[in-house]
């Protein structure tokens, strides 16, 4: 197997999912890929300042700064890519936004028509830790907030709604080191797209950003002919997830849950009826994210929860 090296530059990036956009790289299954990527602004240099302006790879960005395509040979639709998350270091500066939006959630949290606040965060990556401005100190726990697939459908996609096929801006926290990512693939070579580096961030990303930051990231792509729940799923170091994204969030909330059962099936057997009724004492709903026009929800089944005689 091959490992394969991706750096920023205008030649390796995008900020729109479209699957006529040549790749930058293409691997075998089994290949790992270390890639750089920028913070989700495309930042050249961190704010000295809350709010300064600073040179970015997009003067004027549509979306995300992803890194990408990749293209993984022998992907085509039908199958699934496997991406396993071996690493993920930030870089030693991020930052979180609030504020400066007017919508109905802005409203609802007597944010809407104000100044934006921002925090700038220094990382110490060996600690894990992240220290403000002001003096606040979280504990970091890395993940990229996008990893996905092109729609199928020629055009250009905003990076900023996840779908339920290609996967996205998924921003979930719980995909750090040590877990694998499944989506279907959607296009021929699956075009790979990664990046939006999160040292951390809440369950439903509340303000709309995460300690958003530069990121190093390992992963070894691979593929599948068939795969026990047919949407978006992972498996953690802790446990094994199935997502639902949708504009209703109990439309959201019942696709992940639908995944789960159908995973639940898949592992003991079961009939459906079963399958749901053995989930309801040991299977979680999070709300992902409540910021990207379209709510995440992922339903968590712990690796410890089920033991058979």
């Amino acid at each position: 197997m091959t490992r394969h090296h991706l750096e920023p530059s205008p030649d390796t990036v995008v900020d729109v999912f479209d699957n006529s956009t040549p790749p930058v790289l293409e691997v075998d299954p089994g290949d790992t890929v270390i890639v750089r990527t920028l913070d989700a602004s495309g930042h050249l240099q961190p704010q000295r300042t809350p709010g300064e302006q600073q040179p970015k790879m997009f003067p004027a960005g549509r979306g995300h700064c992803l890194a990408g395509p990749i293209a993984v040979r022998s992907a085509a639709p039908g199958m699934t890519l496997a991406v396993h998350l071996t690493s993920m270091r930030p870089d030693g500066w991020g930052w979180t936004r609030a504020g400066g939006k007017d919508n109905t959630l802005a409203r609802q949290l007597d944010v809407a028509g104000k100044p934006p606040a921002w925090l700038l965060w220094a990382i110490d990556t060996e600690n894990g830790s992240a220290t403000n401005q002001l003096g606040h100190t979280v504990a970091t726990a890395p993940f990229l907030g996008v990893i996905g697939l092109p729609p199928a459908d020629p055009g250009e996609y905003s990076t900023i709604p996840p779908r339920t096929r290609g996967g996205g801006n998924i921003d979930c926290r719980d995909l750090v080191a040590g877990s694998t990512l499944y989506l279907p693939v959607t296009v021929a070579g699956a075009l790979l797209l990664l990046g939006d580096g999160h040292a951390a961030q809440g369950h439903g990303e509340v303000s709309g950003t995460a300690i958003e930051c530069p990121m190093t990231t390992e992963v070894t792509l691979d593929l599948h002919a068939t795969a026990p729940v047919p949407g978006i799923h992972a498996v953690t170091p802790t446990a094994r997830l199935t997502f639902g994204f949708d504009e209703v969030l109990n439309n959201a909330a019942a696709v992940a849950l639908a995944g789960m059962v159908d995973w639940i099936q898949h592992l003991y057997g079961l009939e459906r009826s079963v399958a749901l009724a053995l989930a309801s004492p040991v299977v979680d709903l999070h709300v992902t994210q409540i910021a990207n026009d379209t709510w995440g929800v992922h339903a968590v089944l712990p690796h410890d929860a089920i033991h058979t005689v």
